[in-house]
């Protein structure tokens, strides 16, 4: 392309966070001769107050471009553009307030998380606290880079995995249940009947076919339903939360959530 990529700017004293990008047509394109990309390490869970989010807009329209990437496959919330004298004012205002930078290049990667057990019920440990704790620890290797190449972590509190830590990352934290599921047998037959009302009244939910999209979808094939009672064979249940996905009301993952 016409953008020349590397880890050619930054700021004083890191080695990370800031992208830097010229282009190799500047004076056919003056405005765009610089496109700098400045990432902004994001809180557990990406959790922002209205507050914290117009400061950090304010800081881009004065120092950037105003465009933002909220989130990129590392997690941060990115500044996309701006020119090579924006960035130590751009960097210093956001650490005024409390800000970081987060990793690039040949580094530990910003980690990130799921909101956990804040706000989601399949949460099977504390994905925030534990994103927090790695984000401490690694300060050092997130911002003056010395790995042979970048190393992500992320958290999921559950196997059904909102932050696509299997996929986008070299250690996948995973939550898991060690006990059995537990099965409300009366939910099971209102999902099956039709009759399964939303917690808040109203119109119930679509009738749901549980051998064809439930049991007979099992990947390990521990699922049974005879018309009237889903039974699980739990020592080969892989944990994959299709059951608890389709049906979480009667299929609940189990109390004892230390994850493995």
């Amino acid at each position: 392309t016409h953008w020349k990529h590397g880890g050619i700017v930054g700021v004083l004293g890191y080695g990370s966070g800031i992208i830097g990008r010229y282009s190799d047509l500047p004076d056919e394109f003056p405005g765009v001769e610089h496109f700098h990309t400045v990432r902004v390490n994001q809180p557990s869970g990406w959790f922002y107050t209205t507050q914290a989010l117009r400061d950090l807009c304010a800081i881009w329209d004065e120092h950037g471009s105003s465009v933002l990437n909220v989130h990129g496959s590392t997690g941060d919330l990115i500044f996309l553009g701006t020119t090579t004298d924006q960035l130590e004012p751009c960097f210093a205002k956001p650490t005024a307030k409390g800000w970081d930078l987060g990793g690039s290049g040949s580094a530990m990667r910003t980690p990130s998380c799921c909101v956990g057990m804040a706000r989601c019920e399949y949460a099977c440990y504390d994905t925030m606290d534990l994103c927090y704790q790695v984000t401490q620890e690694f300060q050092f290797d997130m911002h003056r880079p010395s790995f042979p190449y970048k190393f992500k972590v992320k958290c999921s509190g559950c196997p059904n995995d909102c932050v696509a830590a299997v996929a986008r990352a070299d250690l996948s934290v995973i939550g898991v249940w060690k006990d059995d599921i537990r099965i409300d047998p009366a939910a099971v037959k209102a999902y099956a009947g039709g009759e399964l009302k939303p917690r808040a009244g109203g119109t119930p939910y679509a009738k749901l076919d549980v051998k064809a999209d439930v049991t007979d979808l099992c990947p390990t094939a521990c699922m049974s339903y005879d018309g009237g009672k889903l039974s699980i064979d739990n020592k080969n249940c892989n944990h994959c939360m299709h059951c608890i996905s389709l049906m979480p009301r009667p299929c609940a993952s189990a109390r004892d959530r230390r994850h493995l």
